[in-house]
């Protein structure tokens, strides 16, 4: 049988992820498919780096936190994105990938438009993040 958490625990859980990357953490969106592993050296072209908002996920409610503020940026190389990676403010300590689609595709994250080229304004549309064990 499945361990059952109650709303309140999941919330908990979900709002640590923020708290435990940091403040000001740091988006790179990528190339390619995401690495195998967290663990795993980074993979692919970066598109963009964009520094998120000191505060950048809201407050967990039913288990699940999305995307704060305007997450945006500028193309600094041509190509379609597949995946992101969220640093630690350091740029370097990397805690979450995931896949990148267009708004709507399914992707982890979604942008309004996957093809970046250089200088073109990314803007994020959506990531969300839902905790197990419901």
């Amino acid at each position: 049988m499945a361990i059952k958490l109650s709303v309140t625990v999941r919330n908990a859980r979900i709002g640590a992820v923020e708290t435990s990357i940091g403040a000001s953490a740091v988006l790179k969106i990528r190339t390619g498919a995401p690495p195998t592993n967290i663990a795993d050296a980074d993979s692919g072209t970066v598109l963009t780096t964009i520094s998120l908002p000191a505060d950048y996920l809201g407050a967990a409610s039913s288990g699940a936190v999305a995307k704060a503020g305007t997450w945006a940026g500028t193309g600094a190389a041509a190509g379609t994105a597949g995946h992101f990676r969220i640093y630690a403010a350091d740029g370097t300590t990397q805690h979450m990938q995931g896949t990148v689609t267009i708004t709507g595709g399914g992707g982890d994250m979604t942008l309004d438009n996957v093809s970046i080229a250089v200088g073109q304004t990314v803007t994020i549309s959506g990531l969300s993040l839902t905790d197990g064990n419901a």
